[in-house]
């Protein structure tokens, strides 16, 4: 959190400024919030400095007053009621986005409110009762914002109870637009109520498969939970054990923190969009895509008349958020430029449209077609969004010294502008379109509409009002008006139902995403499979390294026995000579001399060092075996990280989570502690010697004969005996340390493995839910599609689902196939087909298109 405070400004409305932010925090602002806004200053008396810090927020100028800077200037006594005007704003459409959210919270932050004080005023203001309603009246959904501004102490929140209507976006525009007898009479009407029916039909049965997966994600994530519970239940008086039950529980929780933030996340932004797309059901909507500067703003102000002054200002960027306008049940959404440097932002708040949106119209110009400029379109294509291609023709006919006389050159052969061959004709751009969009959007099921919407706009300024008929038929702007209309009246149901079924199983399901996100089925899919392989690998691997640990046992044990034998036979040829010496010697001096050849010879250390080595040789050995086994874990885990990621920043790092061949090394380095047994050096060689050199009836050569014969066979029979004393209790004492690290790697992969079968079901169950969840969108769809091919209309609701549908299968984006229970006549063309669905249709295994 920044520490910069700004200069407080008197002359600044700092709450107002703030309602303006949330205006903005969903990255889209409707044209009537933007007219309320604007209506609400005036209403308020807000002064003109605010008034242009406001323009500056909206716009999204480089020097605008930031959510933070804004909120520390609000003081503590303030604060409560500019809380309630933002949280009022967000939820004046029915629900609170993401976005809304996170912008509540952060200023809630940067006032230091206690966690979780935000959520608390919401649930007191009743904003979580009826989460999953279709559509409620006007009144109860703006209930909210008028419980949170019951309490209004100043005149912003009594006008903002007054607005909160506008914001909605409901009022009718009063203007009747030229162009606007394309979109009415009857035929045009009733195409509007047969879209907002089966709109709303469509939601609800979305809706519950989005609930169904909501509950299926969440079961996941609670079974991970409960699985490290177990797990850590389990602890036993075994140190050895809790030791390996410790490592698999901590990896287990990374791997639950890993799925929880990511399902956290996922689940968010499918239920926004599902939101999203619940308030625009009485709408067919359209969005409006290209590069900056390709004309997508002057395309929205033709058609709506409306957002001209965000034409020809010189900036940029005309569009920071996507623009939403409203006009006739259609819903116009101008987005930012596609690929503008240093517009990654923008282009996510452009993609954030997508899924509500019915059709793309895709605005590219003549001058300036660059390959760069298609590569969203493999997005679209991903999410199998139906597209227009209009190609805007440039023509500068007011900056130049030649412009009147280029103007009335146009206007008496616009058609020559338009021509397809020729110097400067358009097949040479068209065919390049077709050949970037195919590369990108997989097809040619699109139309491409040349206009010139320079021309259309000149039609609508005062100063060309004297042939504004001219200039607008000229512009051929009429042409995409018509695809307009008959996109809403021959394909608005189908449309809709693309948009509410069809699109909706690719939050679920969609196995041909290539961005960064994955669709939730394909990546527990992939989960499932990574962990089952783990797990077989580890299965697979288990009984080798056993049968390597126990034969490398075997050959350190005999390396060490072999190695005793060699100290022990080098004190054993010590003998003799030390007898020869020490013959006269008294049993003190035999004592001392004994232990003086034995530390000669090293015996002890040698005898702790051969044990030590044969440990390390074992340790080392052990090591290498379970490296080996490590490198596989680590291999299969990053074939299938690599193959497959959910979010690239929430994609789970397997390398972290299956340390193999560190985390079992430290286990077997704690327990791996050979102890030598202790070694007796021999004190006590001779009993009686002493009297039986002093015989004085022998001679003083048999005297030493018999003297040395009886110090070696002491020392033969001591040595003997300790060795095999040692051989005994330095074997045992090995195999019983081998074989605690043989136990304690077989504790641990038997946890292993059993922590990883169990995440793997549990996966395997969320997999069969939401396998479930997408044939349930995919039959509701193909449901649509039956009766669009059959130009009937049937509720959609299981019972007439089952009767008409026998089985869908789908590869989304490429082909749906549909067994039908019921006779099935194809009313439209091939073309038709393949410019609506996007897909190749196979009914009953006929292929249609």
């Amino acid at each position: 959190m920044s520490n910069y405070s700004p200069v407080v400004d008197p002359s600044l409305d700092y709450q107002f400024l703030l309602v303006t932010h949330m205006v903005c925090a969903d990255q889209q602002i409707h044209s009537e919030e933007s007219k309320t806004l604007h209506e609400l200053a005036v209403e308020v008396g807000i002064g003109e400095r605010t008034i242009a810090e406001m323009e500056k927020i909206l716009g999204q100028d480089d020097d605008y007053l930031s959510i933070e800077e804004i909120a520390k200037q609000i003081l503590p006594g303030q604060q409560q009621e500019a809380m309630n005007q933002i949280l009022a704003i967000a939820y004046v459409d029915g629900f609170c986005s993401v976005l809304e959210r996170k912008m509540a919270q952060q200023v809630a932050q940067l006032w230091n409110w206690p966690e979780g004080e935000v959520q608390k005023q919401l649930i007191e203001a009743g904003a979580f009762s009826d989460t999953h309603s279709i559509i409620g009246s006007e009144k109860q959904e703006l209930s909210i914002g008028a419980r949170l501004l019951k309490k209004a102490g100043t005149i912003l929140s009594q006008s903002l109870i007054d607005d909160l209507a506008k914001f909605v976006g409901k009022t009718e525009k009063i203007e009747q637009l030229r162009q606007e007898i394309l979109l009415s009479g009857p035929e045009y009407d009733q195409a509007i109520r047969q879209c907002a029916a089966i709109a709303e039909e469509d939601y609800k049965y979305a809706d519950l498969a989005l609930v169904k997966t909501d509950s299926a994600l969440k079961g996941l994530q609670k079974s991970i939970k409960l699985n490290v519970q177990s797990i850590e239940n389990k602890r036993t008086g075994n140190a050895q054990v809790n030791l390996t039950t410790q490592e698999v529980v901590k990896q287990l929780k990374v791997t639950e923190e890993a799925l929880t933030g990511q399902i956290i996340q996922q689940l968010e932004s499918i239920q926004d969009s599902l939101r999203s797309k619940r308030q625009a059901l009485n709408y067919f909507s359209i969005a409006f895509m290209g590069r900056t500067k390709a004309g997508k703003t002057t395309l929205h102000a033709i058609i709506t008349n409306d957002g001209w002054d965000a034409i020809g200002v010189g900036k940029q960027r005309t569009t920071r958020f996507n623009r939403v306008y409203e006009w006739k049940n259609i819903r116009i959404i101008d987005t930012p430029g596609i690929g503008a440097p240093g517009g990654k932002s923008d282009e996510e708040i452009a993609e954030s449209i997508i899924d509500e949106s019915d059709i793309i119209c895709y605005v590219v110009t003549d001058d300036s077609i660059q390959e760069s400029e298609f590569h969203f379109l493999r997005l679209l294509k991903e999410k199998a969004k139906p597209l227009i291609i209009l190609l805007n023709v440039h023509k500068n006919f007011k900056d130049s010294k030649r412009g009147p006389y280029e103007l009335d050159k146009f206007l008496k052969d616009p058609n020559k502008l338009f021509a397809m061959e020729g110097q400067s004709g358009l097949r040479g751009h068209i065919d390049r379109i077709q050949r970037y969009a195919q590369e990108y959007y997989a097809n040619d099921y699109f139309d491409i509409i040349p206009v010139m919407l320079l021309a259309a706009q000149m039609s609508r300024e005062p100063e060309h009002q004297h042939h504004k008929d001219q200039l607008f038929q000229a512009s051929k702007i009429q042409n995409f008006l018509d695809s307009i209309r008959s996109s809403l009246i021959k394909h608005g149901k189908i449309r809709r139902s693309q948009t509410l079924l069809g699109s909706t199983v690719g939050s679920i399901d969609n196995p041909n995403l290539t961005t960064a996100e994955k669709a939730p089925l394909q990546w527990v899919q992939e989960q499932s499979k990574i962990y089952h392989q783990l797990s077989e690998t580890l299965k697979s691997k288990r009984g080798g390294i056993f049968t390597k640990v126990r034969k490398t046992q075997k050959d350190t044990q005999a390396f060490l026995l072999q190695q005793t034998e060699t100290i022990f036979q080098d004190a054993i040829n010590a003998v003799p000579t030390f007898a020869e010496q020490h013959w006269q010697s008294k049993e003190q001096e035999l004592t001392l001399g004994w232990e003086k050849t034995l530390n000669s010879l090293q015996f002890e250390q040698r005898l702790r060092g051969s044990y030590e080595e044969s440990s390390k040789t074992f340790n080392k050995e052990v090591q290498e075996i379970l490296e080996e086994v490590g490198r596989e874990l680590e291999l299969v885990a990053q074939i299938g990280q690599y193959k497959f990621s959910f979010k690239e920043q929430g994609s789970i790092n397997f390398r972290d989570i299956f340390r193999i061949s560190g985390s079992i090394l430290l286990i077997a380095s704690a327990i791996l502690v050979f102890v030598s047994p202790p070694i007796a050096l021999v004190v006590s060689i001779v009993g009686g010697l002493v009297g039986f050199a002093k015989n004085l009836f022998k001679s003083k050569e048999q005297k030493r004969r018999e003297a040395v014969q009886k110090i070696s066979e002491e020392l033969y029979t001591q040595l003997n005996q300790e060795k095999r004393k040692y051989l005994k209790q330095a074997d045992e004492n090995f195999i019983q340390s081998c074989q605690s690290i043989i136990t304690a790697i077989e504790v641990y992969f038997n946890k292993l493995i059993e922590g990883l079968d169990d995440i793997a079901k549990q996966l395997d169950k969320a997999n069969n839910e939401l396998k479930d969840n997408s044939k349930w969108l995919n039959r509701g769809y193909a449901k649509r599609i039956i009766d669009w091919l059959n130009d009937r209309d049937e509720e959609l609701n299981p019972q007439n689902i089952n009767n008409s549908i026998k089985k869908v299968e789908r590869n989304f984006g490429q082909k749906i196939l549909i067994q039908t229970k019921v006779k099935i006549s194809v009313n439209k063309s091939s073309e038709e087909l393949k410019s609506v669905l996007q897909e190749d249709l196979i009914i009953n295994d006929n292929k249609i298109l």
